[in-house]
């Protein structure tokens, strides 16, 4: 999973990614339009994964990853500037929106004064005025090319004009339901504003778990709301004392997350050792670090879910799609796997810790084989059998 981190200048970008990744990228006060991307692969964090290390003590330990980038701000329209940020993310999963609520003097803001939900309308219409001059763009080297005699690809000319008059009316294109064919036909334009959203306001020490922090998070649910009502997106927001979020689908293709933050003290505790950490976590009463918290809001919006395997060689994670069935699955691991595939022997996570080992969950009967239709759930273990 990659996620690009974006926001305008000074709006703490690169400190969450510092909180996120354990780095200490260089953070400025003053708004910046050059410079080289931070990069940074971090290990899914999974209680499940370091339990089976302690009952199988494997040669290799291997947690799934999520890759971050951090790039310049982006700045209001200015679509040529823009477009260096969006040709770096265009090949992201998702994006991580983050919205400055935080005041501090010493810090300018690109903008003049603080106000996220402006920030939020503002960064989401730069994201749309992008998609509409690629869209507007390529409409256009159609039309060069029919005269010059050539062809055109008609099923993406109507694709085209399509995302150009959602654009045009302001709507992301997350927000338009499109069909397989159309899904298929847009991979390869990488729009930006199709990508779903997680939105972090980085909120200031003074406002953290306070009332304010909460109707700051409530006013940015409500711009969301009261802007895309048809399609209504999905919408669940979140503070630090949430738990994992649970779907909750009102039924539209658009996909948003909203979470709260303080970007400096998350950053803090990135830099301590685990001990260090848990007691400042509880000292503040955070259920659980930026990096934690952010990587399953993730995977609840890009619809993800990890199943596990087991041995003295390796306890690893894998990810793919809810929804995959077993031999999609096999194919994670190879896909030489999955070509010859022929049945899966389960068990869930749960069912195989309460049992110790996998000689009694197969005595209790809680081993199953499965065939390659299976859907995998969250937390399922798999031993593959296959031939090829």
């Amino acid at each position: 999973m990659k996620l690009a981190i974006i926001g305008l200048s000074n709006s703490g970008k690169t400190t969450i990614f510092n909180a996120l990744t354990g780095q200490n990228a260089d953070v400025t006060i003053y708004p910046t339009v050059s410079g080289e991307p931070n990069l940074g692969i971090v290990k899914v964090p999974d209680d499940r994964v370091d339990r089976l290390a302690e009952i199988y003590s494997p040669k290799k330990l291997t947690y799934a990853t999520v890759e971050y980038i951090d790039y310049v701000g982006l700045t209001k329209g200015d679509v040529a500037q823009n477009r260096k940020v969006f040709d770096m993310i265009k090949d992201a999963d998702a994006i991580v929106h983050v919205v400055r609520a935080f005041e501090d003097d010493a810090v300018l803001h690109p903008m003049n004064n603080v106000n996220p939900v402006r920030d939020v309308e503002t960064l989401e219409i730069e994201l749309i005025f992008g998609d509409l001059e690629l869209a507007e763009r390529r409409l256009l080297r159609m039309e060069e090319g029919i005269k010059k005699g050539k062809k055109p690809n008609d099923a993406e000319k109507r694709l085209l004009l399509k995302c150009k008059d959602a654009l045009e009316k302001e709507i992301p294109l997350r927000n338009i339901s499109f069909d397989d064919e159309e899904q298929k036909a847009m991979k390869h334009l990488q729009f930006v504003s199709t990508k779903p959203e997680v939105v972090v306001l980085n909120v200031g020490e003074k406002d953290f778990n306070t009332k304010r922090e909460h109707e700051l998070l409530g006013k940015a649910k409500e711009y969301f709301e009261s802007k895309y009502k048809d399609p209504l997106p999905v919408i669940r927001a979140l503070n630090k004392l949430s738990a994992r979020p649970s779907t909750k689908n009102f039924g539209a293709p658009a996909y948003y997350s909203l979470l709260s933050l303080c970007g400096k003290i998350e950053m803090e505790i990135a830099q301590l050792n685990s001990d260090e950490a848990k007691a400042f976590l509880d000292d503040l009463k955070i259920s659980e670090p930026a990096l934690n918290k952010l990587i399953h809001v993730s995977y609840d919006l890009l619809g993800l879910i990890s199943f596990l395997t087991c041995g003295e060689d390796e306890v690893r994670a894998w990810t793919i799609d809810r929804g995959a069935n077993a031999q999609k699955a096999a194919g994670k691991i190879h896909s030489d796997i999955e070509r010859g595939f022929i049945r899966a022997e389960v068990i869930n996570f749960e069912n195989f810790i309460s049992c110790g080992n996998m000689a009694t969950a197969r005595d209790r009967g809680l081993m199953r084989l499965e065939g390659k239709g299976y859907e995998v759930k969250d937390g399922d273990i798999i031993n593959f059998r296959f031939n090829v």
